[in-house]
This record gives structure tokens, sequence and C-alpha cells, in this order.
């Protein structure tokens, strides 16, 4: 039977940083209050408010994010304790509330529709 590893390559990293690039200079065009996500962790955006759905990227440590809006979804615990919101950081993106420091355990911004 074969082992398989999940590995990171150097090919990889380039494009998360390419994509680390994109979404800063995305993030710096609106006046939108950003949230760091939690020290040492690096964060899966997902198409929906859940693990089940695909994920878009992995956010870098030390990223924060802007969050236009908010859905419950699956619940999930991280460093933040645990939460079913789901913050919209992009249109058709989600990261778990749980690692997102918003100061609030409940809604710090509309529900999404």
């Amino acid at each position: 039977m074969d082992e398989q590893t999940d590995i990171t390559t150097d090919a990889t990293t380039d494009v998360t940083a390419d994509l680390t690039e994109d979404v800063a200079a995305l993030a710096g065009s609106d006046d939108v209050t950003r949230y760091p996500i939690a020290p040492g962790y690096r964060v899966n955006v997902r198409t929906g408010p859940g693990t089940k759905y695909g994920i878009v990227r992995t956010l870098p440590y030390g990223m924060k994010v802007p969050v236009y809006c908010q859905k419950p979804g699956e619940r999930v615990t991280g460093p933040y304790g645990t939460s079913n919101l789901w913050d919209n950081i992009a249109n058709g993106q989600f990261v778990a509330d749980a690692y997102v420091h918003t100061g609030s355990d409940g809604y710090i911004a509309p529900r999404c529709d």
C-alpha cells in the first residue's frame, strides 16, 4: 500500500504568496474594518459556512480580514471559542469566526443573504 503525504512545495508557497499580495492589495482598497486571524494559525477559506465546503485558499499567518457579513453554519471550535458563525471575507468566501478575533461572541456584521 502506498503512503500518501501532504507536501507543500515551493511552487505552492509561491502561489500562496502571490494570492496574499493580491488579497492585501484588495484589502487596502476599501474602508472596512479588518480583524486578525488567530496568531499561529493558517485558516482555510471556504465557499460556504462549513468544513464540507470547498477550500478556496488558505490565509497566511498574521493576516487581517474584512467581515462583510456573517452567516450561521457548521459549529467549529477554534482559539476564540466554539461558534456556528462564519465570516464572509470576500464574494463567496467564508472563514470560521472561531478563528477571527472580532472581540465578540456574536454578530459584528449584518447577516448574509
